[in-house]
């Protein structure tokens, strides 16, 4: 069939609207026709060309709409049915059957190759194949196809055109507190960057009643949300000479957690020094590997006298089929008002929306197909 979707014809240029030709769904595949899509900071890195997969590309992995036909063998949902699309992950090895899908040893190449896990594509255009299945879906488009693993049915009071980024970007900041570290009441936590993650783990952090939440962000706007969300401090980093000292005068003992979603270098350094004993490190920001190593001077001298614990962490730890009707149940609670993240765009705007991302005119991005 013929779907519109905006395409990233070579790295480092702007999308493309064009018509493509996708595939009907095969065996376990599904047909969803996209309501709203988030746009992450891993479709831009993608697009930068630091992924293995290539271009042209249609990237997009925060998905959400209706179900409109179902391949062979689909039992999970059915036509009609409202599904947000999360990351794909094969269901048999061991990391799936312990329900640990985020650490799926096939997700390179499920979610990054830009083809079926059988090697064919699902995508083309007239000069032929185009690379999708990016994170099991490439939703940068009006139609896109996953599998029946990789969609979450959507309750009714949640609404369907903003649903899609809670199956990546705020999954992970809200699973990063509630799963992967699971942060304890009574405790306290430093979170550094205050993106749709960064956001996302305050308010998580907020429900698990934590002593002292402190926001490290440079924008204003960003710190007040915070706020609003539950945070207890925040601290503007342009104003400060020492962040590790900024967050002291607020923990004198230091953090019993830091969360990480800037992937700065001379943020993550400061980590040693922000922590309590036995602190715990979660991490989901990178920095280029020649930026930073575990090797500073005297940085894992730090983390054995303080017996810290670092921990990366993939997609908030998520077992989608658990996790997402979680913090779906908790929003229609009013108890996780994730909406208050997210502007919208049509999708025809994608490079404008990318624009108003990188200037912090907007926290989460949501195109409208």
């Amino acid at each position: 069939m013929r779907v519109t979707a905006a395409v990233m014809p070579r790295p480092n240029q702007s999308f493309e609207i064009r018509e493509i030709e996708l595939d009907a769904p095969r065996a376990g595949e599904v047909l969803v026709r996209i309501y709203g899509v988030g746009i992450c900071h891993t479709d831009l890195v993608a697009a930068e060309g630091r992924y293995s997969i290539t271009m042209p590309a249609v990237l997009g992995h925060e998905g959400a709409g209706v179900i409109e036909d179902v391949g062979p063998g689909v039992t999970k949902v059915k036509p009609g049915d409202q599904v947000v699309i999360t990351f794909a992950f094969c269901g048999d090895c061991p990391m799936c059957c312990s329900r640990q899908p985020a650490y799926c040893r096939s997700m390179p190449a499920l979610n990054l190759s830009g083809k079926r896990a059988d090697g064919s594509s699902s995508l083309r255009d007239d000069q032929g194949d185009v690379a999708g299945r990016f994170f099991g879906q490439s939703s940068f488009a009006s139609h896109a196809l996953a599998l029946e693993r990789n969609v979450v049915k959507v309750p009714e009071g949640v609404p369907l055109e903003i649903a899609g980024p809670l199956g990546c970007g705020i999954q992970t900041g809200a699973g990063a507190i509630m799963r992967s570290m699971d942060c304890a009441n009574g405790t306290s936590l430093a979170v550094l960057g205050g993106g749709a993650v960064g956001l996302s783990a305050i308010m998580a952090a907020s429900l698990r009643e934590m002593r002292a939440i402190i926001l490290v962000e440079p924008s204003a706007r960003r710190r007040q949300l915070a706020l609003e969300l539950g945070a207890t401090h925040v601290i503007d980093p342009a104003t400060v000479t020492d962040v590790a000292a900024a967050v002291r005068s607020a923990l004198s003992a230091g953090a019993d957690y830091v969360f990480d979603t800037s992937g700065l270098p001379g943020v993550i350094n400061a980590v040693p020094k922000i922590l309590a004993p036995r602190g715990v490190f979660g991490f989901v920001g990178v920095p280029p590997a020649s930026a930073i190593d575990l090797g500073p001077p005297g940085t894992l001298r730090e983390m054995m006298r303080g017996g810290f614990t670092y921990r990366g962490i993939i997609e908030g730890d998520s077992d989608p089929d658990v996790f997402l009707p979680e913090l779906m149940t908790l929003y229609l609670k009013g108890q996780f008002p994730f909406d208050k993240l997210i502007t919208t765009y049509p999708l025809s705007d994608i490079n404008r929306a990318v624009s108003d991302q990188h200037q912090g005119l907007c926290i989460k991005p949501v195109l409208l197909p």
